[in-house]
């Protein structure tokens, strides 16, 4: 999971998330990577429209960013 995040924080390429809030909320979201440090890293998240912290051990799925076709 690391190297994904190292490797959106050096292309800007969005990743979707699900992670489980520390209210034990789980939310889905599109972030781009900004820093990644031992247990957390700071991304900025798309639902919120700010830069986040989030915490590694919270993260329940990581992926690219699927892109969706557009009708024909």
């Amino acid at each position: 999971m690391k190297g994904l995040l190292m490797r959106s924080a050096a292309t800007g390429e969005r990743l979707e998330m699900i992670y489980l809030s520390n209210k034990g909320e789980i939310t889905q979201r599109i972030i781009h990577v900004e820093k990644v440090g031992e247990e957390s890293f700071k991304a900025y998240c798309y639902k919120r429209r700010q830069s986040r912290t989030f915490k590694l051990s919270n993260v329940l799925s990581i992926a690219p960013m699927r892109h969706h076709r557009r009708g024909a």
